[in-house]
Protein backbone atom coordinates (compact mmCIF):
# COMPACT_ATOMS: atom_id res chain seq x y z
CA UNK A 1 0.00 0.00 0.00
CA UNK A 2 0.98 3.80 -0.83
CA UNK A 3 2.46 5.33 2.34
CA UNK A 4 0.32 8.35 1.23
CA UNK A 5 -3.12 5.83 1.46
CA UNK A 6 -1.49 4.41 5.27
CA UNK A 7 -1.78 8.06 6.47
CA UNK A 8 -5.15 8.30 4.84
CA UNK A 9 -6.34 5.78 6.81
CA UNK A 10 -4.61 7.25 10.26
CA UNK A 11 -5.17 10.60 9.22
CA UNK A 12 -9.89 8.86 9.41
CA UNK A 13 -8.92 7.26 12.43
CA UNK A 14 -7.99 10.55 14.10
CA UNK A 15 -11.50 11.97 12.91
CA UNK A 16 -13.90 9.41 13.92
CA UNK A 17 -12.60 10.08 17.76
CA UNK A 18 -14.71 13.55 17.42
CA UNK A 19 -18.05 13.97 18.10
CA UNK A 20 -18.67 16.53 15.40
CA UNK A 21 -16.31 18.44 13.36
CA UNK A 22 -16.58 22.03 12.21
CA UNK A 23 -13.74 22.42 9.25
CA UNK A 24 -11.66 25.55 8.30
CA UNK A 25 -12.42 25.01 4.72
CA UNK A 26 -10.87 27.67 2.17
CA UNK A 27 -12.02 25.57 -1.04
CA UNK A 28 -8.19 24.72 -1.56
CA UNK A 29 -6.62 21.37 -1.86
CA UNK A 30 -5.59 20.94 1.48
CA UNK A 31 -9.17 21.82 2.97
CA UNK A 32 -10.73 20.15 0.37
CA UNK A 33 -9.13 16.76 1.74
CA UNK A 34 -9.39 17.49 5.19
CA UNK A 35 -13.36 18.05 4.62
CA UNK A 36 -13.41 14.61 2.41
CA UNK A 37 -11.90 12.55 4.97
CA UNK A 38 -13.98 14.85 7.94
CA UNK A 39 -17.28 13.62 5.79
CA UNK A 40 -16.26 9.98 5.39
CA UNK A 41 -15.76 9.73 9.02
CA UNK A 42 -17.91 10.95 10.59
CA UNK A 43 -21.23 12.04 7.64
CA UNK A 44 -23.59 14.71 8.89
CA UNK A 45 -21.98 15.68 11.77
CA UNK A 46 -19.65 17.53 9.81
CA UNK A 47 -19.82 21.59 9.14
CA UNK A 48 -17.71 23.32 6.34
CA UNK A 49 -16.97 27.09 7.82
CA UNK A 50 -15.62 29.52 5.30
CA UNK A 51 -14.18 33.38 6.03
CA UNK A 52 -16.10 36.00 3.90
CA UNK A 53 -14.08 39.74 3.75
CA UNK A 54 -12.30 41.32 1.28
CA UNK A 55 -9.12 39.29 1.86
CA UNK A 56 -10.60 36.78 0.45
CA UNK A 57 -10.95 36.44 -3.51
CA UNK A 58 -14.50 36.30 -4.57
CA UNK A 59 -13.65 33.14 -7.05
CA UNK A 60 -12.18 31.57 -4.13
CA UNK A 61 -15.41 32.04 -2.04
CA UNK A 62 -17.53 30.65 -5.15
CA UNK A 63 -15.07 27.47 -5.04
CA UNK A 64 -15.41 26.75 -1.58
CA UNK A 65 -19.31 26.78 -2.11
CA UNK A 66 -19.54 24.53 -5.26
CA UNK A 67 -16.69 22.28 -3.58
CA UNK A 68 -18.84 21.51 -0.31
CA UNK A 69 -21.75 21.61 -2.16
CA UNK A 70 -20.56 18.61 -4.59
CA UNK A 71 -19.25 16.71 -1.04
CA UNK A 72 -22.83 17.14 0.76
CA UNK A 73 -22.06 19.02 3.13
CA UNK A 74 -23.64 21.81 5.24
CA UNK A 75 -21.69 24.77 4.48
CA UNK A 76 -21.47 28.53 7.00
CA UNK A 77 -20.11 31.02 5.58
CA UNK A 78 -19.36 34.40 8.03
CA UNK A 79 -17.83 37.90 7.65
CA UNK A 80 -14.92 37.85 10.19
CA UNK A 81 -14.80 41.70 10.05
CA UNK A 82 -10.79 41.84 9.37
CA UNK A 83 -10.89 45.05 8.14
CA UNK A 84 -11.99 46.05 11.64
CA UNK A 85 -9.05 44.83 12.91
CA UNK A 86 -6.22 47.36 13.48
CA UNK A 87 -3.43 44.96 14.37
CA UNK A 88 -4.26 43.18 10.76
CA UNK A 89 -4.87 46.41 8.94
CA UNK A 90 -0.74 47.80 10.27
CA UNK A 91 0.65 44.65 8.53
CA UNK A 92 3.24 44.09 10.64
CA UNK A 93 5.19 40.51 10.51
CA UNK A 94 2.78 39.28 12.49
CA UNK A 95 -0.12 40.15 10.05
CA UNK A 96 -1.02 36.34 9.64
CA UNK A 97 -1.05 35.60 13.52
CA UNK A 98 -3.83 38.59 13.95
CA UNK A 99 -5.80 37.48 10.86
CA UNK A 100 -5.92 34.22 11.94
CA UNK A 101 -6.60 34.68 15.45
CA UNK A 102 -9.41 36.89 14.49
CA UNK A 103 -10.75 34.30 12.40
CA UNK A 104 -10.68 31.43 13.96
CA UNK A 105 -11.82 33.17 17.34
CA UNK A 106 -15.40 34.21 14.88
CA UNK A 107 -15.44 30.48 13.36
CA UNK A 108 -14.93 28.86 16.82
CA UNK A 109 -18.53 30.80 17.76
CA UNK A 110 -20.69 30.15 14.36
CA UNK A 111 -19.59 26.38 15.20
CA UNK A 112 -21.29 26.47 18.53
CA UNK A 113 -23.90 28.11 17.43
CA UNK A 114 -24.87 25.37 15.48
CA UNK A 115 -23.63 22.95 18.29
CA UNK A 116 -20.05 21.59 17.29
CA UNK A 117 -17.74 22.33 19.35
CA UNK A 118 -14.32 20.99 17.78
CA UNK A 119 -12.63 23.28 15.11
CA UNK A 120 -9.67 21.89 12.71
CA UNK A 121 -8.04 23.02 10.21
CA UNK A 122 -5.78 22.06 7.04
CA UNK A 123 -2.31 23.09 8.51
CA UNK A 124 -0.19 20.05 6.58
CA UNK A 125 3.61 19.24 7.94
CA UNK A 126 5.45 21.02 4.56
CA UNK A 127 3.26 24.14 6.88
CA UNK A 128 5.63 24.10 9.99
CA UNK A 129 9.03 25.00 7.66
CA UNK A 130 7.76 28.17 6.64
CA UNK A 131 7.38 31.70 8.62
CA UNK A 132 3.51 30.54 9.87
CA UNK A 133 2.56 33.07 12.43
CA UNK A 134 -0.85 31.94 11.81
CA UNK A 135 -0.19 28.24 13.19
CA UNK A 136 0.55 29.44 16.24
CA UNK A 137 -2.33 31.35 16.80
CA UNK A 138 -4.18 28.34 15.87
CA UNK A 139 -2.57 26.50 18.45
CA UNK A 140 -3.37 28.84 21.27
CA UNK A 141 -6.91 28.55 20.35
CA UNK A 142 -6.95 24.79 20.61
CA UNK A 143 -7.55 24.65 16.62
CA UNK A 144 -6.04 21.45 15.88
CA UNK A 145 -4.65 20.14 12.57
CA UNK A 146 -5.19 16.66 11.84
CA UNK A 147 -3.29 16.19 9.13
CA UNK A 148 0.29 17.32 10.61
CA UNK A 149 -0.94 14.62 13.46
CA UNK A 150 -1.12 11.78 10.65
CA UNK A 151 2.21 13.13 8.97
CA UNK A 152 0.86 14.13 6.01
CA UNK A 153 3.05 16.37 4.10
CA UNK A 154 1.91 18.68 0.59
CA UNK A 155 2.81 15.69 -2.02
CA UNK A 156 0.77 13.01 0.28
CA UNK A 157 -2.33 15.53 0.01
CA UNK A 158 -2.33 15.94 -3.71
CA UNK A 159 -1.61 12.30 -4.52
CA UNK A 160 -4.94 11.55 -2.07
CA UNK A 161 -6.97 14.27 -3.42
CA UNK A 162 -6.20 12.69 -6.92
CA UNK A 163 -6.94 9.45 -6.03
CA UNK A 164 -10.16 10.17 -4.55
CA UNK A 165 -10.94 11.84 -7.17
CA UNK A 166 -10.73 15.47 -6.23
CA UNK A 167 -11.60 18.43 -8.76
CA UNK A 168 -8.63 20.41 -6.58
CA UNK A 169 -6.07 17.92 -6.64
CA UNK A 170 -4.03 19.92 -9.03
CA UNK A 171 -5.16 23.40 -7.91
CA UNK A 172 -2.41 25.70 -7.69
CA UNK A 173 -1.53 27.04 -3.87
CA UNK A 174 -3.23 30.02 -2.86
CA UNK A 175 -3.32 32.56 0.22
CA UNK A 176 -5.34 35.31 1.16
CA UNK A 177 -4.92 38.67 -1.12
CA UNK A 178 -2.99 40.40 1.79
CA UNK A 179 -0.04 38.29 1.73
CA UNK A 180 0.56 40.59 -1.93
CA UNK A 181 1.07 43.80 0.26
CA UNK A 182 4.32 44.29 1.55
CA UNK A 183 4.92 44.28 5.34
CA UNK A 184 4.30 47.98 7.00
CA UNK A 185 2.21 49.05 4.30
CA UNK A 186 -1.81 49.44 5.55
CA UNK A 187 -3.75 47.13 4.06
CA UNK A 188 -7.05 48.72 2.95
CA UNK A 189 -9.87 47.88 0.82
CA UNK A 190 -8.64 49.53 -2.31
CA UNK A 191 -5.56 47.89 -2.41
CA UNK A 192 -7.16 44.08 -1.81
CA UNK A 193 -9.67 45.19 -4.94
CA UNK A 194 -6.36 46.30 -7.18
CA UNK A 195 -4.87 42.73 -5.85
CA UNK A 196 -7.80 40.35 -6.82
CA UNK A 197 -9.07 42.03 -10.21
CA UNK A 198 -5.55 42.05 -11.84
CA UNK A 199 -5.32 38.63 -10.59
CA UNK A 200 -8.28 37.71 -11.90
CA UNK A 201 -7.54 39.46 -15.56
CA UNK A 202 -4.37 36.79 -15.42
CA UNK A 203 -6.95 33.69 -14.25
CA UNK A 204 -9.06 34.69 -17.44
CA UNK A 205 -5.93 35.23 -19.54
CA UNK A 206 -5.21 30.90 -18.59
CA UNK A 207 -1.93 31.58 -16.62
CA UNK A 208 -2.09 28.64 -13.17
CA UNK A 209 0.34 30.08 -10.84
CA UNK A 210 0.88 33.60 -10.02
CA UNK A 211 0.88 36.18 -7.35
CA UNK A 212 0.19 39.91 -8.25
CA UNK A 213 2.61 41.82 -5.17
CA UNK A 214 1.44 45.08 -4.83
CA UNK A 215 3.87 47.44 -4.68
CA UNK A 216 1.92 51.07 -5.01
CA UNK A 217 1.41 51.70 -8.99
CA UNK A 218 3.30 48.81 -9.55
CA UNK A 219 2.17 45.38 -10.21
CA UNK A 220 5.33 43.06 -9.81
CA UNK A 221 3.94 40.33 -11.52
CA UNK A 222 5.46 36.19 -10.03
CA UNK A 223 4.73 33.32 -12.52
CA UNK A 224 5.51 30.24 -12.63
CA UNK A 225 8.83 29.44 -14.82
CA UNK A 226 5.67 27.69 -17.44
CA UNK A 227 3.57 30.56 -17.28
CA UNK A 228 6.84 32.86 -17.48
CA UNK A 229 7.97 31.49 -20.74
CA UNK A 230 4.07 31.80 -21.65
CA UNK A 231 4.44 35.27 -21.08
CA UNK A 232 6.50 36.38 -23.53
CA UNK A 233 4.43 36.93 -26.54
CA UNK A 234 3.49 40.02 -28.05
CA UNK A 235 -0.05 39.50 -28.36
CA UNK A 236 -0.42 37.94 -24.43
CA UNK A 237 1.74 40.69 -23.11
CA UNK A 238 -0.43 42.82 -24.20
CA UNK A 239 -3.25 41.68 -22.89
CA UNK A 240 -1.67 41.25 -19.38
CA UNK A 241 -0.62 45.07 -19.76
CA UNK A 242 -4.30 45.81 -20.27
CA UNK A 243 -5.93 43.64 -17.78
CA UNK A 244 -3.68 44.64 -15.03
CA UNK A 245 -3.83 48.36 -15.35
CA UNK A 246 -7.50 47.95 -16.01
CA UNK A 247 -7.11 47.07 -12.14
CA UNK A 248 -5.69 50.53 -11.30
CA UNK A 249 -1.97 50.12 -11.51
CA UNK A 250 -0.04 52.17 -13.62
CA UNK A 251 2.77 49.59 -14.29
CA UNK A 252 3.14 46.17 -14.78
CA UNK A 253 6.06 44.03 -14.15
CA UNK A 254 7.26 40.57 -14.37
CA UNK A 255 9.25 39.24 -12.02
CA UNK A 256 11.96 37.04 -13.88
CA UNK A 257 12.91 34.60 -10.92
CA UNK A 258 9.38 33.69 -10.95
CA UNK A 259 6.64 32.67 -8.92
CA UNK A 260 8.01 31.85 -4.99
CA UNK A 261 5.86 30.69 -1.91
CA UNK A 262 6.52 33.56 0.98
CA UNK A 263 8.79 35.45 -1.44
CA UNK A 264 7.28 38.36 0.91
CA UNK A 265 8.84 37.31 3.86
CA UNK A 266 12.51 37.82 2.39
CA UNK A 267 12.41 41.28 4.10
CA UNK A 268 12.51 38.87 7.34
CA UNK A 269 15.33 37.03 6.25
CA UNK A 270 17.45 39.05 5.11
CA UNK A 271 17.67 37.31 1.81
Amino acid sequence: MESYLIRYESLLTLLKTYDSLAVAFSGGVDSTLLLKAAVEALGEKVVAITSVSPVHARREIDAARKCASALGVRHITYDPGMMDDQEFVENSPLRCYYCKRRMLMRMSKEAGAVGVSNVVHGVNCDDLSDYRPGVKAAEELGIEAPMVVAGLFKADIRALAEYLGLDVAHKPAMSCLATRIPYGEPITPEKLAMVEAAEAALDDLGFLQFRVRHHGPVARIEFSQDDLMRLFNDSLMAQVVAGVRKAGYLHVAADLEGYGQGRMNRVLKGS
